[in-house]
């Protein structure tokens, strides 16, 4: 296993972990508000990637920028949040300019010669909202999307998820104790795209904002299915 916090490319801000010497895949893994590409570095090694067939894992950084319902404090966020509530006012703006810079991403491993329908996109709370933003959006088709601990930050936008990813397989795993994104808001976003024609599956545990020993091993199943 290899560890990098340049590699592929000099202007990209993370960490890339690769369990192999030829991946034939990609996940690209947003952490949380306030955390940084190091965040689920330590998970790869769980995940039960096989030696077969072996995965480029990409943890970009996060912007540093205000955050408002942190009382301005500067931290790693891929967007602004204004107010904590299911029915809260949300950075559209913000969101959608890292939803460019997430998309570059994505080119960047199409670049580096790994097509789109074997690049995973996964992020965690806030990570994992933008993820999902991203990966509906996207153009072409993915291998799925990961969303941890999450919700939809723009459901009344569910329109604009693109035919290309109609049907790419969406994850969501959600703490049953978790007091920073609830989990009525990971099932309320899960309900919605399953309402929409998405195939989507929901998994709860029971832990708190954190991943669970037991999602680390289906997160590790889901990849392996996604990305044989």
């Amino acid at each position: 296993m290899s560890a990098g916090a340049t590699s592929g490319g000099a202007n990209f801000d993370g960490v890339v972990v690769e369990t192999g010497a030829t991946p034939v895949g990609t996940v690209i893994w947003l952490h949380g508000l306030g955390a940084d590409a190091h965040d689920f570095e330590s998970l790869v090694p769980h995940l039960g990637v096989p030696a077969y067939a072996p995965l480029r894992f990409v943890f970009p950084n996060a912007p540093t920028q205000p955050v408002t319902i942190n009382g301005g404090m500067r931290m790693r966020a891929w967007y602004d949040i204004l107010e904590l509530s299911l029915q809260r006012r949300v950075d559209e703006a913000g969101i959608r300019r890292t939803a460019v810079s997430l998309e570059g991403l994505i080119a960047r491993e199409k670049a580096r010669g790994m097509p789109a329908n074997r690049i995973v996109l996964a992020g965690f709370s806030q990570g994992g909202a933008m993820a999902l933003t991203v990966g509906l959006r996207h153009a072409e088709t993915l291998a799925g999307i990961l969303v941890l601990s999450a919700y939809d930050p723009m459901p009344e936008h569910l329109a604009e998820a693109h035919a290309a990813n109609r049907q790419t397989p969406v994850f969501f795993a959600h703490g049953l104790f978790d007091m920073v994104v609830p989990v009525a808001a990971g099932r309320l976003a899960h309900d919605r795209l399953v309402d929409a024609g998405h195939p989507a599956e929901l998994r709860t545990y029971p832990t708190q904002h954190n991943v669970h020993p037991d999602e680390v091993r289906d997160i590790g199943d889901w990849l392996r299915a996604r990305l044989p």
